[in-house]
């Protein structure tokens, strides 16, 4: 008899044909037990959803120096965790948010994002078909994006202690030789633009929560942001970039404008706001300017670069709606206020508190 006809061969290659296969229907709490069952749900849905970079048969993802060295001269490290709900959203979902949320932060400090830690907390009952989809949305946004996830955590928690699924990843990329972005190198005369419209994010998560019986149609504007950047740096000198996310543009400028000590005027004509976000804005009492966003930056250039780095924002998919919308100067230090069109200004501050929870 051949080996590969003795019954007890035969039994070994059924037993492994199957391992990797996840066969419940919903997360229970083996599958975040360390054994068997965990093993499966890595490589049948981590694995087998977000690719063979990811390592899995040691604690940790390993690298020659010089894929990191080689690129650039030092190193931007970021983490970043996601609670949104719902997990799926219209434009969206939580894995997609994830991957572009730590990618865009990488990114605004001029560094190429290379690889992703992933680590997620499961709640019991969580549909095995909705996490692959999920996992697939994060496939998609690292293909988007040119990054991979290369290693990860799985835990799984009892019922009612998590809201389905939180996510948390951490991101390494190359910062170039020579390209040096921060808050403090932003100057009085500077020239700030952004990438596109305003507030989709926020308007987007509220109305799928279904509490308002709104019926608008706002997609989030989640979207990887590095190829954008690139663009950028290629043509044009750039003080400062920072995503807006939560908190909004009033967060992010003043945040830039804190960190530099130098004053910012944002025009309020100028700020691109989408008609639906407008609307939603004015039914609820919201301001477009606190409101979340996943796929913008703010990026501050000298002002006679101003014209050429719109231009490149507006030849990008995922700056279309690019606009110029604030400029810095010397006084009052630290300060940013709002040009209103009507011969007066206000200072446009942080919020006190949130405006809306759980947004990303």
């Amino acid at each position: 008899m051949k080996d590969h006809e003795h019954p007890l061969f035969q039994r070994i290659e059924r037993w492994r044909r199957r391992a990797g296969r996840v066969r419940d229907e919903v997360v229970v709490a083996a599958h975040g037990g360390g054994g068997k069952a965990m093993r499966e749900l890595i490589d049948d849905l981590i694995v087998g959803e977000l690719g063979e970079g990811v390592q899995v048969d040691e604690d940790q993802a390993r690298f020659e120096l010089d894929q990191l060295a080689g690129p650039g001269d030092r190193l931007a490290f970021t983490t970043d965790s996601y609670v949104v709900s719902p997990i799926s959203f219209p434009g969206g979902d939580i894995g997609r948010l994830a991957v572009t949320g730590t990618v865009n932060d990488l990114a605004v400090s001029g560094a190429k994002p290379r690889y992703l830690s992933c680590a997620l907390i499961l709640e019991e009952g969580l549909a095995i078909a909705e996490l692959r989809q999920i996992l697939r949305s994060m496939a998609a946004a690292c293909a988007e994006a040119g990054v991979r996830v290369v290693t990860g955590d799985t835990k799984v928690v009892p019922r009612g202690a998590a809201d389905k699924l939180f996510i948390t990843t951490a991101g390494v990329g190359i910062i170039p030789a020579g390209v040096e972005l921060g808050a403090k190198q932003l100057r009085p005369d500077d020239v700030v633009l952004i990438n596109g419209y305003l507030g989709d994010h926020g308007a987007a998560i509220l109305t799928a929560r279904g509490e308002l019986a709104l019926d608008a149609d706002i997609p989030s504007d989640c979207a990887p942001l590095n190829g954008l950047v690139d663009a950028l740096l290629a043509e044009v000198e750039v003080h400062a970039m920072r995503d807006v996310t939560r908190g909004g543009l009033s967060a992010c400028l003043n945040e830039l404008a804190l960190s530099s000590e130098v004053g910012m005027v944002v025009d309020e004509r100028a700020l691109p706001v989408r008609r639906e976000v407008h609307g939603f804005c004015e039914i609820l009492g919201l301001d477009p300017v606190h409101l979340a966003n996943e796929g913008k930056l703010v990026a501050a250039v000298p002002p006679d670069q101003a014209e050429r780095a719109l231009a490149i924002m507006r030849a990008h998919p995922h700056g279309s709606h690019a606009a110029v919308i604030a400029r810095c100067r010397a006084e009052p230090p630290g300060v940013v206020t709002l040009d209103t069109g009507f011969g007066a200004e206000r200072i446009l501050d942080m919020l006190v508190g949130e405006q809306l929870p759980r947004i990303c």
